[in-house]
């Protein structure tokens, strides 16, 4: 869990609710924080209690931690670019166009992504061929935009 990108924890934590079916009003009262409290940390409120923040981690297994800056939040990437065209400029500075279908996750950690570029989208769609799917891992992502 990181908390160095701008709204990394607002987009896990809405992510993780919606992915539970949980309401602002359950997860607050889940983790013993107020409604307002959810909803300044879905917001990306930038000064929060770090125990309250913690406490509603927890519940999703997470806590606060340092680690490595990530430029690609990957809850961002599952709130704003699942299923829509994409460009997606990679580490070593190639860029592919298409759609980002699914997430390949490892708990709640994204790892990679499963790709279809923008010629073989239809042909998928109408034939669910996996060889036509490309992963592209997380950490091989410099930056994505919508097309």
């Amino acid at each position: 869990m990181t908390a160095n990108n701008k709204g990394s924890i607002a987009n896990f934590v809405r992510y993780s609710r919606s992915r539970l079916k949980m309401t602002q009003v359950d997860l607050s009262e889940k983790a013993g924080v107020g409604l307002r409290f959810v909803r300044e940390l879905e917001q990306g409120k930038q000064t929060l209690r770090v125990d309250k923040v913690n406490q509603v981690l927890q519940l999703f297994g997470y806590t606060l931690s340092p680690s490595p800056l990530r430029i690609i939040d990957s809850y961002e990437i599952l709130l704003k670019y699942l299923n829509k065209s994409v460009r997606i400029y990679l580490k070593n500075k190639t860029e592919v166009t298409g759609f980002i279908i699914e997430a390949i996750t490892e708990g709640m950690e994204v790892k990679a992504w499963k790709f279809l570029s923008g010629n073989n989208y239809l042909k998928y769609q109408k034939s669910k061929d996996q060889e036509l799917l490309q992963v592209i891992n997380h950490s091989d992502i410099e930056n994505i935009e919508n097309v």
